[in-house]
């Protein structure tokens, strides 16, 4: 079995806000620490069921936040910025299973930090389906015939993988408060839960089908405000819906739509608040 794992920082254990996921603010060191920490629980519990190989990679921000010295040692690690499948660089057909930690809800729900990739998109939808960063790395890995069998984070993306994926398995490490406050799993507990989960879900993947994309998505973002979409309409192919701030792209595949989209929301963060 070949397990690969995505590391996502805001729903790591013990995380409640920016202070612990953004480098410049006072509690990153720590927040990176038991990052690390947690992605080591799931990398030994898929070891400990069997697989072959393991690999990991650090979709967070610049996503060079994993701390390699104290990763697993018979891990692989993705590291760094810019990756042109992002979250996913790495992930492909001869994958088994997927495994998503620290994961959060999308923008504009319920949950700790809930956002879709950046702060400047509301909602984004393939086909009209709203999905967040959780849903289009699922749809990735369908596109690919692999199933995601395990989701770490808050009960809020744990409720949104449940809706998208029947069958799917959750370790909640922590419950929401607020945007910002959280009742949490300690991080030895929530290392035990993590691995009981990643345990059963890997002994449960068969049962598990792929969320498989549609053949040729259509994507639409909408964002915070016009400027922003005016940003992401630079990109060729996309229009912008009349008296919105969505813009839309006929996607030939998910791999393109997925592509579209890191280009959009990255020419929107380029917007002024002046």
């Amino acid at each position: 079995m070949k397990v690969y794992i995505s590391v996502d920082m805001e729903g790591i254990t013990g995380l409640p806000d920016y202070t612990y996921v953004s480098s410049n603010e006072k509690n990153y060191e720590r927040g990176r620490r038991i990052m690390t920490q947690e992605a080591n629980f799931v990398i030994q519990a898929a070891f400990d069921h069997g697989a072959r190989e393991v690999l990991v990679n650090d979709s967070h921000s610049k996503m060079n936040n994993l701390l390699i010295e104290e990763i697993h040692p018979d891990a692989a690690l993705i590291t760094g910025d810019v990756k042109p499948f992002s979250m996913v660089q790495g992930l492909d057909e001869s994958m088994d299973a997927v495994i998503l930690v620290g994961y959060h809800a999308r923008a504009g729900q319920k949950g700790v930090m809930a956002h879709s990739m950046t702060w400047g998109a509301r909602n984004m939808y393939i086909n009209d389906v709203p999905i967040g960063e959780l849903g289009f790395n699922a749809y990735v890995a369908g596109f690919y015939g692999v199933p995601v069998v395990l989701v770490a984070g808050d009960d809020c993306v744990g409720e949104e993988a449940k809706a998208l994926i029947p069958g799917i398995h959750t370790a909640v490490v922590k419950e929401t408060i607020s945007r910002s406050a959280v009742k949490s799993l300690t991080p030895k507990k929530a290392g035990v839960l993590l691995r009981e989960r990643t345990l059963d879900a890997l002994k449960d993947v068969s049962n598990i089908k792929p969320l498989i994309p549609p053949e040729r998505p259509t994507l639409k973002i909408e964002f915070t405000n016009y400027g922003e979409a005016e940003w992401a309409n630079l990109m060729p192919g996309t229009r912008i819906e009349p008296g919105t701030c969505i813009v839309t792209y006929e996607a030939k595949d998910i791999l393109e739509a997925y592509k579209s989209m890191l280009v959009m929301t990255e020419l929107a963060m380029r917007t002024s608040f002046c």
